[in-house]
């Protein structure tokens, strides 16, 4: 697919600078720079400011007040123009009188102050506001959002149980006790497009929002193929059999740490039988009624999330660029 890499989230390549992770005195003299960045993250949301009728991802000076509530080394992200970029938890700070019922939820929409920010910055849920960010201001917030959350959720050694300790600028953790090493975890997840004819085969999982349905995804299992999984999801989740299996585009989603694998194929059969533990239902859709789910005039389906790959490959289809 020749525009595989324009998806959300793709498409920026970042200059990551891998090799400098282990070098304390390089990255020192990176922060030590005037135009030295650090991105601000609560409780999995991204700081963002507003500039010139745009959103853009927030970036801090070292020595800003923000930071002070952070409680562990900040993750170096990589250099642009020259420039050292990181990402900051601050999720210690706890806003006055505001509702925090939203959080956990399928998309929060509240969004957050911090008194030391000027009016024009929040922290906003990132699902909420992706479409609304460059590839470069996007892959800076779902890499952070996907590596803090790790930290978040992996402070235990799982070889020997105690507490491990920040490593290679925030992209390991080493445990003092057993001297076992650890990495950021990415999920494989297959998502498919599965066509019959001139019909798409949608679905939708208990809780999404009224009406919200989107292509069959489920993640790949160990010792599996791309392939294996797209057939074994398929048929698991809609009693479907799928034959031939080709690949489109990839993207990073970081709700908590997954890289959706975007897949075609091509359905044996028609007679839908849904595993009500899998999802809540399932039906085959002309590719003229997506055209109208797309122009929100289909009464009972809604296309799925703008920013989402399900929602990047339908449009494409639509539009006859699976090339």
């Amino acid at each position: 697919m020749k525009i595989a890499e324009t998806v959300t989230f793709g498409g920026s390549a970042l200059d990551r600078r891998a090799e400098l992770r282990g070098d304390d005195k390089a990255l020192a003299a990176l922060m030590a720079r005037p135009s030295a960045g650090i991105t601000a993250h609560w409780r999995g949301k991204p700081l963002f400011v507003e500039a010139d009728g745009a959103l853009r991802l927030a970036r801090l000076t070292p020595a800003h007040p923000v930071l002070e509530d952070a409680r562990a080394a900040p993750i170096f992200l990589g250099v642009e123009d020259g420039e050292g970029v990181w990402a900051a938890d601050v999720s210690s700070w706890e806003p006055e009188d505001v509702d925090l019922s939203s959080l956990g939820t399928f998309l929060d929409p509240t969004e957050q102050r911090h008194p030391a920010l000027p009016g024009d910055a929040k922290f906003a849920e990132l699902r909420a506001v992706m479409t609304s960010l460059d590839p470069r201001e996007a892959e800076l917030a779902a890499t952070a959002k996907a590596v803090l959350g790790w930290h978040q959720s992996h402070r235990y050694c799982a070889r020997c149980g105690a507490e491990s300790a920040l490593a290679m600028a925030g992209w390991q953790r080493d445990c003092p006790a057993c001297g076992g090493h650890h990495f950021p975890r990415t999920d494989p997840v297959v998502i498919m497009l599965i066509t019959h004819g001139n019909d798409v085969l949608l679905g939708r999982s208990p809780g999404w929002p009224e009406g919200m349905y989107s292509l069959l995804a489920g993640f790949i299992e160990p010792g599996e193929t791309i392939e294996a999984a797209v057939r074994r999801e398929v048929f698991e989740e809609a009693g479907i059999r799928v034959g031939e299996v080709g690949y489109l585009a990839s993207q990073p989603w970081p709700f908590p740490a997954s890289l959706m694998f975007g897949c075609r194929g091509a359905a044996l059969d028609r007679d839908i039988t849904i595993d009500p533990k899998e999802i809540e239902n399932a039906q085959w859709v002309s590719k003229e009624r997506l055209a109208r789910i797309f122009a929100n005039e289909d009464p009972e389906i809604r296309p799925a999330r703008n920013g989402a790959i399900a929602h990047f490959i339908l449009w494409n289809w639509l539009a006859d660029r699976l090339d």
